[in-house]
């Protein structure tokens, strides 16, 4: 007799095919048999509920949060099982105690930079280790591209010589070797906006011969937009990589209603023979830190020393020049609307007040321009702040999920005292809003859109589908009742609707609420064939 029965199921499979009244049984962490008149030890009655696999967040942020807080309540309680980390070209490994040191300050407007935290790692190896069998859900990993440059290169504005261009595919293939499942590349932040396209077309032929992909956040979501695709694009094409477009949006007042040309793109793309997908989540504002908006020349040299210009009189006019006249490559080529720009979080707690407000709003209070409260925010704050930044279109938003290529990612940053509601809203955002009230997407399409197909990008041949022997990550949820509740105002609320989760047949979701038990794993691309395997597995 199986272990669970999950019976009188709606089955939507991943696939994208209609769905069937069935039953489950799972056993040893996978499911057994699909059928109907099944036996189980353990019974859940999933009568009127759809049980799907588990949801696929291909661009998540909880590098340090899978560790700080295990049982992940914000992706649970959105029937998500696997996180995809490393993104946007930085994160904690590898690394050394020197870079490890700028990274926290530089991220901790993303992750937050916890007090008393061990960390004992410093290769991909290390921290995937960490992960493994100590958190609520599975993980794969990017190797970020921004920390091999500090480690090659330090914070240089510069081509890299032959030596150090070597030194960066070692610490790749390394990375690679250790279960990476590809490589990041954050190419508006620092350092990894000063690479040009043969340097990456050089480190992306690496990951191809590791069976890997490249996930780029691209130069520009603004005034250059369809240029900086263009350049990814080609880098595929060089370099015979595949390419996993992230957060792949069209922004700004400059894109309103240009998602068309970004998918001509895309089709010529793979009507070329280019492996591509891409991501997007289903909300208009976008969610950064304030200092991403600094054009690249005063980032050059790490924390310190943008913080030192920020104090050079003769700097900061150069900065408020780039900002509010020519537009700031850190802000997409676009002259920046204080309107626009929301303070989500803090790192110093004296700042709080400020949390909520837009900083046109801040300005006003205070008869200064919008400009001089962006630099006094960035200094008193040490760059820590996070933003929201309205700058979407939503017939852009719909027309990019409607593609085929298109997969579900969240990019949802978890610390602020008011951060983006995706972080908690994506996945049943998605299932509710634009499948069930607007019918953008079908409810199988929708859930392909966050298993099976980010399962296959993945490398996870036993992930993503309803099948016998494939692992038991699994969602039962209500079709009629499930939808998201985060909002801007209160962005940490958890998904309605969503009554059981398991995660390698672990239950971390029970009647709705988190259990606590952590049967994650973290997920490593096996060199020997590509495919991506839990530690001591066989097969994945």
């Amino acid at each position: 007799m199986a272990d669970l029965l999950l019976r009188a199921a709606t089955v939507v499979d991943g696939t994208g095919a209609d769905r069937h009244r069935a039953d489950v049984t799972v056993t040893d962490g996978r499911i057994e048999e699909i059928g109907h008149g099944l036996t189980g030890r353990q019974v859940i009655d999933a009568d009127g509920l759809v049980l799907a696999p588990g949801f696929i967040d291909m661009h998540a942020h909880s590098d340090l949060r899978l560790l700080v807080e295990p049982d992940h309540p914000s992706r649970i309680t959105q029937g998500v099982t696997l996180d995809v980390l490393g993104q946007d070209g930085l994160s904690y490994a590898p690394t050394d105690d020197p870079a490890l040191t700028a990274l926290r300050r530089q991220l901790a407007g993303w992750n937050g930079d916890p007090e008393d935290f061990d960390w004992n790692w410093r290769t991909v190896g290390g921290y995937l280790d960490r992960l493994d069998g100590a958190t609520a859900v599975n993980a794969c990993y990017l190797v970020p591209h921004g920390n091999l440059r500090m480690l090659a290169m330090g914070w240089d504005n510069r081509r890299p010589t032959t030596v150090e261009l070597d030194r960066m595919q070692a610490l790749l293939e390394q990375g690679l070797a250790e279960g990476a499942v590809g490589m990041s590349t954050g190419l508006s932040y620092t350092p990894g906006m000063y690479a040009d396209t043969d340097e990456l077309t050089a480190l992306c032929a690496t990951v191809a011969r590791h069976g890997g992909f490249h996930a780029p956040h691209q130069r520009s979501y603004g005034a250059g937009a369809l240029e900086g695709y263009a350049e990814m694009v080609e880098i595929s094409r060089r370099s015979g990589c595949p390419l996993h477009l992230t957060h792949a949006t069209m922004n700004f007042g400059v894109n309103e209603g240009r998602a068309g040309a970004f998918l001509d793109l895309v089709d010529t793309a793979l009507a070329d023979g280019v492996d591509l997908t891409l991501d997007s989540y289903p909300y208009l504002p976008g969610s950064t830190t304030l200092a991403a908006l600094l054009p690249s020349w005063a980032t050059e040299g790490g924390p310190e020393a943008t913080l030192a210009r920020l104090a050079d009189p003769a700097a900061r006019e150069r900065v408020r020049a780039d900002v509010e006249e020519h537009g700031s490559d850190g802000c997409h080529g676009v002259v920046t609307d204080w309107d626009t720009i929301q303070i989500s979080g803090v790192r110093n707690s004296a700042l709080a007040g400020v949390v909520g407000s837009r900083i046109s709003e801040l300005a006003a209070e205070q008869g200064r321009t919008g400009t001089e409260i962006f630099f006094g925010l960035l200094r008193a704050d040490e760059l820590g702040t996070t933003i929201l930044q309205h700058v979407g279109h939503e017939e852009n938003v719909r027309a990019i999920m409607r593609h085929p290529a298109h997969t579900a990612g969240s990019d949802g940053l978890l610390v602020g005292a008011r951060p983006h509601p995706r972080a908690w809203g994506t996945f049943p955002r998605y299932l509710a809003h634009y499948a069930r009230e607007l019918g953008v997407l079908t409810l199988e399409q929708a859930v392909a859109r966050m298993t099976g197909r980010p399962a296959r990008r993945l490398g996870l041949d036993r992930r993503g589908l309803i099948r016998p022997g494939h692992h038991a990550d699994l969602v039962l949820f209500d079709p009629d009742t499930v939808r998201d509740t985060a909002t801007y105002d209160l962005p940490r609320q958890p998904a309605e609707g969503i009554a059981h989760v398991l995660v390698n047949g672990v239950a971390a979701l029970r009647d709705g609420r988190p259990t606590g038990d952590l049967g994650g794993r973290a997920l490593r691309r096996d060199p020997r064939d590509h495919l991506v395997r839990a530690r001591g597995r066989t097969r994945d």
